[in-house]
């Protein structure tokens, strides 16, 4: 079962239930955090709040693909695991070198610390969902999206279910200092998550999550690859247990994964293009890439 919002036909908000079979039910809820307290005070899970509330309504005559997705949850905070794949320590090493291949920086060292990398990703103004566009910075030369899985969190720290983020990234702005990482992370609309959120209690094993990235240029396929949640170096529980510690979460925070696919070295996104995230049981995550137009001193 998966969560969604949209805009109804009064250009509204509205909560919904998504099921495996893509019918769509409206929630009588404000958003996700108000249904999970809801069902907290019923003394039942989300799923069985929402299997209890569509069994006596009808879905919508609508069918998803002629929804206007919102961004699932306007999370407070996006938070991001870095150097979590094998994968993401050898990018990382190869951009802090100045491109030598099999090189070993710090990266290796964070790679196999005990401390994961956590960073602050987004705010809720800067964070976008399905089909809005992704800003490119205009100081950066080389930029790609990061697919991640994402895990939405109550303030305990506890899971409320998982979704799809894109940590778009400068590998050239950081690969320059690694203390530029907030500039090659943080900017407009440099963060989306969506298009659903999957009800924890309804994944079995998280780690078995597969991700796919399929990139769009001029209307043809330019690249695509994809990975799975088991090639994770850390647990996704040590990456929360460590978000926490010392920390003030609030209800509805999201933390990245990491990445484990990365285009080739000599891939840049350009303006218009399109980005595709999928994560099979959760949805695909659309978003057109734009430049950003470089202000006037």
């Amino acid at each position: 079962m998966r969560i969604i919002r949209f805009l109804n036909g009064n250009g509204t908000p509205q909560l919904a239930a998504l099921t495996d079979e893509n019918q769509v039910f409206e929630l009588p809820y404000k958003d996700l955090l108000t249904m999970v307290e809801k069902a907290k005070q019923k003394n039942v899970t989300a799923l069985a709040l929402v299997q209890e509330f569509i069994q006596l309504s009808l879905p919508l005559e609508a069918e998803l693909k002629d929804l206007t997705l919102l961004v699932p949850i306007e999370a407070p905070e996006v938070w991001a695991a870095g150097v979590t794949y094998e994968k993401s320590r050898d990018e990382r090493n190869y951009e802090a070198t100045g491109g030598k291949l099999n090189a070993s920086t710090f990266y290796d060292k964070v790679y196999d610390a005990e401390r994961p990398e956590l960073f602050f990703k987004s705010s809720a103004a800067r964070t976008i969902g399905p089909d809005k566009e992704v800003y490119l910075r205009s100081d950066s030369n080389w930029q790609i999206p990061e697919p991640e899985l994402g895990m939405v969190l109550n303030r305990e720290g506890e899971v409320i279910g998982y979704t799809i983020g894109n940590d778009m990234s400068c590998r050239d702005i950081e690969g320059e200092n690694p203390l530029y990482l907030p500039q090659a992370k943080i900017w407009k609309n440099s963060c989306s998550i969506g298009p659903a959120i999957r009800l924890a209690e309804t994944v079995d094993d998280p780690y078995q999550f597969q991700i796919i990235c399929r990139i769009y240029r001029g209307g043809s396929k330019v690249f695509e690859d994809s990975a799975s949640t088991s090639q994770l170096k850390r647990e996704l529980g040590e990456l929360v247990s460590y978000l926490v510690r010392e920390n003030t979460v609030f209800d509805g925070t999201v933390l990245l994964t990491g990445t484990c696919i990365v285009p080739p070295h000599d891939f840049t996104l350009l303006d218009g293009d399109r980005i595709e995230i999928e994560i099979p049981g959760i949805g695909i995550l659309n978003n057109p890439v734009k430049s950003q137009v470089q202000q006037p001193s």
